[in-house]
């Protein structure tokens, strides 16, 4: 029995070294978390009716995509109204720029009066009465000609401040058409149609797949070594033989509390670094449907650019195999 003992054990040692996962190098440094994606909150400017919903929870949608659209019709109206009120500013400028080119005539006619009095007079053929007659015509025709040019000036500054009016309206109308800002999946439907919401209320929160990335906490003596744009690797729990290439994109600068969500083999009371890694968004994006928000994994660094990557964290993209 000893003997069989013996041979059992030595057999399940050969196993578990043959099976075990080989050991991380001294310079490759890592810690758990969850895949992100960023949040993008989809929701109204103004309060109102919804409408119509375009998309549902798990659609793939491209930016300047309809989402949902409100209910504009009282903007309608006053939109409408503007463009009438903007139609009869339009009118009144016509008529004032009729009534400065007329002023403009009369003035023309009085200084051509005013110089033939003026000639006449010195010749002797005229009066110096008729000649102030007329030098007093020309000073009341170059008045009614400037004013007639400050009532064209008003009245354009009144058909572009309808015109304004008409299209801060026609923004408004087009702020209520929600639309994918970018590149995304919708995650969650908050709202449904016919629901009355405040300015700022939440129609979809989407997620930019494009934007994906890792939060771990790592200890002071690992974090000294981490450097903004250091390479890195992500293993999924679900997908552990495909370790996604991915960078450092960020190393918080203050110690902190590791939050309770994530698991770290040290204790909690000790003060860790949040570091994020994130995947290279064309990488992302090419497998968007891939993409959940909150999968469990590891994220490792390479924290010496000049060693390698060992076997099992060589990334697809670094053996050639690209997907």
């Amino acid at each position: 029995m000893a003997v069989l003992a013996l041979i059992g054990g030595g057999i399940g040692f050969l196993f578990w070294q043959a099976h075990r996962a080989p050991a991380i190098p001294a310079w490759i440094v890592y810690g758990n978390g969850r895949l992100e994606a960023d949040p993008i909150d989809i929701a109204t400017k103004f309060a109102g009716r919804i409408a119509e919903l375009r998309a549902d929870e798990g659609d793939k949608v491209v930016a300047g995509q309809v989402l949902a659209v409100m209910d504009t019709r009282d903007l309608a109206q006053t939109l409408k109204k503007q463009q009438a009120q903007t139609g009869q500013a339009q009118k009144v400028v016509e008529e004032t720029q009729a009534s400065l080119e007329q002023a403009r005539s009369s003035t023309i006619l009085a200084q051509q009066e005013m110089d033939r009095a003026q000639t006449l007079l010195a010749q002797g053929w005229t009066t110096k009465e008729v000649y102030d007659q007329r030098t007093q015509a020309l000073d009341s025709a170059r008045a009614l000609q400037t004013a007639a040019d400050h009532r064209v000036t008003e009245a354009q500054k009144a058909l572009q401040a309808a015109q304004h009016d008409a299209m801060v309206t026609q923004v408004n109308i087009d702020d209520n058409t929600l639309v994918a800002p970018k590149d995304g999946r919708i995650e969650y439907r908050i709202a449904n149609v016919g629901e009355v919401l405040p300015a700022g209320g939440k129609v979809f929160t989407m997620l930019d797949t494009a934007y994906v990335y890792m939060d771990v906490y790592l200890p002071t003596l690992a974090a000294d070594k981490v450097k903004v744009g250091a390479d890195a690797r992500i293993v999924l729990d679900a997908f552990p033989d495909r370790p996604i290439p991915s960078k450092v994109s960020y190393l918080a600068s203050q110690a902190q509390f590791t939050p309770k969500m994530v698991e770290t083999r040290n204790d909690r009371d000790k003060l860790m670094f949040r570091v994020r890694v994130k995947i290279d968004p064309d990488l992302a994006r090419a497998h968007a449907d891939a993409v959940r928000s909150g999968l469990p994994g590891m994220a490792y660094v390479n924290t010496d650019p000049a060693q390698p990557w060992p076997s099992q964290l060589q990334g697809r993209e670094t053996q050639g195999n690209k997907e």
